[in-house]
């Protein structure tokens, strides 16, 4: 407050302010370098030492001028003038130590090819504008250390300033390091200022220099106090740089070239120097022209996967933030590709490259190209689409329409989860949306592989109670805790039951009993569904009532094991059963897979017949049905609970069925839980069926028994009809 109220004062009164200034300047001098060797010892030992130096200097310099105005001694002159241009020199390099020190080897030397450069061009500025018109029109004299000298220590100041604001140093606005760049800054202008009129012979009392030499070392001597007084914060090593700050250099060259050619025709010089110049601008621009390229490559190497091409964690940040920043909406999807791990561990890591980069064809091939997509883990990937809220579910859809990827001998299909968030204009950051979209892709996986999901509110995380339930699962079958239960299946117009579908159950010992729409996504990721299902199928084979078939559940995860065959017909054998008195049911994701075609064929070359589990509500191609192996089709629960006696309610069952009849397919419907249900279902041509209005699953012990009864329930269908 001093000091600012010395400075109104000074500019109000111009006989005080060579007083003011001096005195001023003295006082926070002196108490600069105290808090500069202070601070010195909290941490930036290096850096406030040099400053320190520097301060010292410039305190020297004070008392030297004092000492020169009032003696006129020469001595007095020449140790302030040397004092001053080491201040400069000791307050630049105290700068540039910041950023330097974060850099080792090579990027340190590079740090200082670029700042010779951006100074080499000042010097040349300097060079044509100060020191030709000193020497020229002034003769030989002990006062042009000081007209070229002092110029040539702002310039220092100047490309230190530069240093530290286009490396990124600065954290932030109340930092001790933003206090002193603005105070150099402040310092520098206020210099300049001084030396024009100097070296012009001007008012060198003025009171905007004497405010702004005055600040300038007030905001130093802050800077230095608060770096003592609050704990500095680290400052990380991959700062952010900015991107035009890579162009200083380039900057620098241009300014040298230019001044070049323009003091060469100024001059009216061309004959011996033009060629000269011109070839060197040339050549220098060809140079400008190979950097260019060179960040361009540099920067593609930051923001950009090296083995995909598509953007990486950076890129895709960048993009997001851009986007955000204009307060656009947009929505962000995360994929992960399902059991990219075997994949690795079954054919090798250039397999699974080979499985990366032809998905990321298919990404690029599946967005527009204004969007982003970006390769951010092993295997996962993520799409930026700018605007796109409405057309985001179309595009999901796409996506899961994965290519196949010929592997050894084999072709393996693409599967991934995806999870898709919209982000808000002007509310939500990168960390939100990648959080959000991360909890809903997890609810894909939870769902089962190859979906995608949307994010909601309502949803929780469980990632960590579904690893500990996937650790259970690890040991339920040897400790016993899953078992199998079966639902009869009946012939509608007999009344009697033809056979059975196999359901598993597991019995947590702790947490009572768990749904397998909980488990049984946890076993496809786990690679547990393989030694499962091989048991539910032995077990269930092995209590095969006589005379009737058994249907049991065949994950898509199975279907890639290439001995698949081979333990089906061992359990076969060892179960006596017939091959005809099996029938595995596959999902519709599993029907659309070609890669699936072989193994289905060479099961039903055994005579095992194929049904298709809740048709009509996953991939459904009716092309798929004409092409593969398949006996029957399952009509889903959901279109059986729409039966009500309307046209409406019966039509998608009635398509199914019809489809069926044309190809040749029996139908089963599943979850009828009424009469009129039976009844319409009768009605409409479908003959088999399962649900509560005939039986729940039962146990094992119960299921001879529930198969041999009498269907009462179906001859009151009957007989209504």
């Amino acid at each position: 407050m001093v000091v600012a109220a010395g400075v109104v004062l000074s500019m109000a009164n111009a006989g005080l302010r060579p007083y003011v200034l001096g005195v001023s300047v003295l006082v926070l001098d002196a108490l600069g370098v105290v808090a500069s060797v202070r601070a010195g010892r909290r941490g930036e030992v290096s850096a406030w030492q040099i400053v320190a130096g520097g301060r010292l200097c410039s305190l020297v310099v004070g008392l030297m001028m004092t000492c020169w105005s009032v003696s006129g001694g020469q001595g007095f002159w020449w140790a302030s003038t040397l004092g001053r241009l080491a201040m400069f020199v000791l307050l630049a390099a105290g700068l540039v130590f910041a950023p330097a020190r974060r850099m080792a080897g090579r990027q340190r030397l590079a740090f200082a090819a670029e700042a010779v450069t951006v100074l080499g061009a000042g010097f040349m500025v300097v060079w044509y504008f100060v020191v030709v018109p000193t020497v020229s029109a002034r003769t030989p004299s002990t006062e042009w250390i000081a007209l070229i000298g002092y110029p040539i220590g702002d310039l220092l100041l100047m490309v230190a300033v530069s240093v530290v604001l286009l490396r990124g140093t600065i954290s932030s606005v109340s930092s001790p390091l933003t206090f002193f760049v603005t105070g150099i800054t402040c310092y520098l202008g206020g210099d300049a200022l001084w030396w024009g009129l100097y070296a012009h012979g001007g008012d060198t009392n003025s009171s905007v220099a004497t405010a702004f030499l005055v600040m300038g070392s007030l905001l130093m001597t802050v800077s230095a106090l608060r770096f003592d007084a609050v704990p500095p914060k680290p400052v990380a090593a991959s700062a952010r740089i900015p991107a035009w700050s890579l162009h200083l250099p380039i900057a620098a060259v241009a300014v040298g070239g230019t001044l070049l050619l323009a003091v060469t025709v100024r001059e009216n010089d061309l004959l011996p120097w033009g060629g000269l110049v011109l070839g060197l601008i040339v050549m220098t621009a060809a140079v400008l022209f190979r950097q260019v390229i060179s960040l361009r490559d540099s920067r593609d190497l930051i923001v950009s996967d090296v083995l995909t091409g598509l953007a990486n964690r950076t890129g895709l940040d960048n993009a997001i933030t851009r986007s955000l920043r204009r307060h656009e909406h947009g929505t962000l999807m995360l994929i992960d590709l399902d059991g990219f791990k075997l994949v690795n561990d079954a054919y090798g890591h250039p397999a699974g490259d080979h499985m990366l980069t032809t998905f990321a064809h298919h990404l690029r091939a599946s967005v527009r190209h204004t969007d982003t997509c970006a390769r951010i883990g092993g295997d996962e990937f993520a799409i930026w689409l700018p605007g796109a809220t409405d057309d985001a579910r179309s595009i999901a859809g796409r996506l899961l329409l994965t290519p196949s990827v010929p592997l050894d001998d084999d072709v393996v299909p693409i599967r991934a989860s995806i999870g898709l968030t919209c982000a808000a204009a002007g509310q939500d950051t990168v960390k939100d949306l990648m959080r959000r979209a991360d909890l809903a892709m997890y609810h894909a996986k939870r769902a089962g592989t190859h979906g995608w999901t949307t994010y909601d509110p309502a949803m929780t995380d469980r990632r960590a109670e579904d690893a500990a339930l996937a650790e259970d699962l690890q040991h339920a079958l040897d400790r016993g805790e899953l078992h199998v239960v079966y639902q009869p299946i009946v012939d509608m117009t007999t009344g009697g039951a033809v056979g059975a579908e196999a359901l598993l159950r597991w019995e947590h010992p702790t947490r009572g009993p768990i749904s397998p729409v909980r488990f049984i996504p946890l076993a496809e990721r786990t690679a547990m569904i393989t030694r499962m299902g091989l048991w539910v199928l032995e077990q269930a084979l092995t209590v095969r009532p006589a005379g009737s078939y058994m249907s049991v559940n065949l994950s898509p995860r199975q279907l890639q094991d290439p001995t698949l065959v081979h333990d089906v017909l061992s359990i076969l054998h060892r179960t006596a059963t017939a091959p005809s008195r099996l029938v595995l049911e596959i999902t519709e994701s599993a029907l659309v897979d070609d890669t699936h075609a072989p193994t289905l064929q060479a099961l039903r070359e055994h005579g095992i017949r194929v049904a298709i589990d809740d048709f009509g509500t996953g991939y459904s191609s009716l092309q798929y049905l004409t092409r593969l192996p398949v006996d029957i089709l399952k009509i889903d629960r959901a279109f059986v609970a729409e039966l009500n006696g309307t046209p409406e309610g019966r039509a998608i069952a009635e398509a199914v069925i019809r489809l069926a009849q044309v190809l040749h397919l029996t139908t089963i419907a599943e979850g009828i839980e009424t009469t009129d249900q039976a009844l319409e279902l009768q009605t409409l041509g479908c003959t088999r069926g399962q649900g509560y209005l005939y039986a729940k699953p039962l146990p094992a012990a119960d299921l001879l028994t529930a198969m041999t009864a009498t269907p009462t329930t179906t001859t009151i269908a009957r007989q209504g009809a």
